[in-house]
């Protein structure tokens, strides 16, 4: 019976230290734990860190207590005197609608569909050209260039021969007007008028040299040809634009290109002349975005009727639409840098977390949040700059640091 005492009583003593030496590691990894999870600072000067509270060295103010192991890596905790000073506000986002109002910088330059190129019908040598400066205007039918041309001078051989033979009695008087007929779309073909094909009735003109017309007016764009060239059938001599309109080229960013369309009207003005204002319309919309710019062409047609804009000088298109839906935040709030955009979300009082998020069209000072955000989620409205400053601070490394949109 006593050694079942003894052996009890052995048995107590040793569970009372078990017990004793656990609850020492327990106070001890408490106060381990607690001396690793706090550290000290201050609001005005963040580079003070102290184990024990205290008054800044510097400014003298009391130093703020702060947890050093925040849980997430994505988050940071704040104290109430760090959210005043740092000017931190929330704010829940919902869907709002806003009128969306960008100028777009652009040059103009001529309308391409608008260019007619004035080419020989027939191989030979150009003898003269009467305009020979780019910009000169041309009217319809304004002499162009005069051309040697032997297969001319044989149409109009054969248009004239024919021409004497219609009076002839019988199959020879039939055979020439079929002749006639053949000869007169010969000439045609060449580009002789009908009125240069009336004239070689009356003054037998078969010479092999021909004056040719334009059969556009506008303004001379390019000349190709120069005098004494041999040029071959279907040869361009002079390219003539007709400049009364005109096309607005310029490159707007992709996150705009999505809420423009064609047919939209813009309000153009212009650098040269400040006083003057009016419509176009957007006729074309590049289907491909530069790689390197990440911007997209488009095109406005501007009309130019009293030809007073040139091509080369700058105008600014200024689009508007209204109505345009989506999440907006102040421009402020976003932390943009060339791996990702993010923003600070409060998860709990005093407890802030980034979150990486698309952006899309500015307007007005703010910016549309294209992601899918929790709507009870309060979003960082002003002092979001702060609150990343702190965090580099505090981590050593940027929240975005290795992640990429």
């Amino acid at each position: 019976m006593s050694k079942r005492i003894k052996i009890m009583g052995l048995l107590s003593i040793l569970f009372s230290v078990f017990i004793a030496c656990n609850t020492k590691k327990e106070e001890d990894h408490s106060m381990h734990e607690k001396k690793e999870t706090v550290f000290y600072t201050c609001s005005m000067d963040p580079q003070i860190k102290e184990d024990k509270p205290g008054k800044c060295p510097i400014c003298h103010m009391e130093l703020t207590p702060i947890k050093n192991n925040d849980k997430e890596t994505n988050e940071i905790s704040l104290s109430k005197q760090q959210i005043q000073l740092g000017n931190i506000t929330t704010q829940t986002i919902g869907t709002t609608q806003s009128d969306l109002e960008q100028k777009f910088t652009g040059v103009l330059t001529v309308n391409q569909e608008k260019i007619n190129t004035l080419s020989t019908r027939s191989m030979g040598r150009i003898e003269r050209l009467y305009f020979k400066t780019v910009g000169d205007y041309v009217k319809k039918n304004d002499p162009v260039y005069q051309l040697y041309s032997e297969e001319i001078a044989i149409a109009k051989q054969d248009y004239f021969t024919a021409y004497k033979q219609l009076s002839m009695p019988g199959d020879f008087g039939k055979n020439a007007q079929n002749m006639f007929r053949a000869a007169k779309q010969k000439l045609l073909f060449y580009g002789l008028s009908n009125t240069q094909i009336e004239n070689i009735k009356k003054s037998a003109d078969v010479s092999p040299y021909t004056t040719f017309h334009s059969t556009y007016s506008g303004t001379v764009f390019e000349i190709i040809a120069t005098e004494g060239s041999y040029v071959m059938e279907g040869s361009g001599l002079i390219k003539v634009a007709d400049l009364n309109t005109l096309w607005l080229e310029t490159q707007v960013n992709i996150n705009y290109a999505k809420t423009l369309r064609i047919g939209q009207t813009a309000q153009i003005s212009y650098t040269d002349f400040p006083e003057q204002t009016n419509q176009a319309k957007v006729t074309f919309i590049n289907p491909e975005v530069n790689t390197d710019t990440r911007l997209l062409l488009i095109r406005l047609e501007v009309p130019n009727r009293n030809l007073q804009l040139k091509p080369g000088m700058q105008a600014v298109a200024k689009l508007k639409q209204s109505n345009i839906k989506g999440l907006f935040i102040p421009i402020d709030a976003v932390i943009q840098d060339q791996n990702a955009s993010y923003i600070w979300v409060e998860k709990r009082p005093g407890v802030f977390e980034n979150v990486m998020v698309e952006t899309g069209v500015e307007i007005n000072g703010m910016i549309e949040i294209i992601s899918e955000i929790d709507p009870s989620k309060k979003v960082v409205i002003t002092g979001a700059y702060a609150i990343n400053s702190e965090y580099k601070f505090r981590k050593g490394s940027d929240p975005m640091e290795g992640h990429k949109m």
